[in-house]
């Protein structure tokens, strides 16, 4: 299996409110191919990296939906915030740090033959910090896809808020159209502050990079990738949770006026 490590050893910050009222937090970003696979090792990884937020893509959709991803919450010490079946995948967990303001579950425009998608969002607050946040997860046809790139972009710019986060598995590479049309608006995280491993896919043969965290600007990055190497997080369990290896990033978000 073939892992492409950061330059950076420095260990990943943990999450804290500053005196000036910013927040350090840890943002996940994960598919969890709905479930099928070893969810104990998955919760092992997801409870392991600390997150005060999850980005899921592949949530289940279907019978007793919002029971098994309020289990998965559970079992990794978080709560749900919004998604699931009602975002046809996408889904957003917290930390009970986390103050929320809003959610919204949004559903694309469907194209015939090709599969539902949609974004989950929320509005959250830690400490002083306001922060838009938007689960992904882009379409298989290219062009499909590039037009969910811009209705992403859209949906950050209109929540009303000076920070966000976004992420997802973008089913693209950093080359593809979709993926530098988001970068080219936001702050790609494992382009601006390597940390970890970089490919995320396939889980058991990881050699490219489909999925990712996104921030605002005025975001700084602190370190974001695959969490190779961070305690507790097993690369057996990293294996067998999913098909999809998770990005994790810790931010600093500015205090909010």
């Amino acid at each position: 299996m073939l892992i492409v490590m950061a330059t950076t050893t420095t260990p990943l910050p943990n999450s804290r409110t500053e005196p000036d009222g910013s927040a350090v937090i840890r943002v996940l970003s994960y598919n969890v191919r709905s479930l099928k696979d070893d969810t104990a090792a998955l919760a092992r990884v997801i409870g392991a990296c600390a997150p005060d937020l999850v980005l899921v893509q592949e949530a289940p959709r279907f019978f007793r939906w919002r029971k098994k991803l309020a289990r998965l919450a559970a079992a990794s010490g978080l709560v749900i915030l919004s998604g699931g079946g009602t975002a046809a995948g996408p889904a957003l967990l917290c930390s009970l740090r986390a103050t929320v303001e809003r959610t919204e579950d949004v559903l694309l425009p469907l194209t015939p033959g090709l599969h539902r998608r949609g974004f989950a969002t929320a509005v959250v607050r830690f400490g002083g910090a306001r922060l838009g946040v938007l689960s992904c997860h882009l379409s298989l046809q290219q062009e499909e896809r590039y037009e969910q790139s811009g209705m992403l972009l859209d949906r950050l710019a209109g929540m009303g808020v000076d920070h966000a986060v976004a992420g997802g598995d973008l089913n693209e590479e950093p080359d593809g159209p979709a993926f530098r049309r988001i970068a080219g608006r936001l702050r790609d995280g494992w382009a601006t502050a390597p940390w970890g491993g970089e490919h995320t896919s396939t889980a058991t043969g990881p050699s490219k990079r489909i999925d990712a965290l996104f921030a605002t600007g005025d975001v700084e990055v602190l370190g974001c990738g695959v969490p190779h190497g961070l305690p507790g997080v097993r690369e057996e369990d990293l294996r067998a949770a999913t098909d999809h290896l998770p990005v994790l990033a810790a931010l600093r978000v500015p205090a909010s006026g």
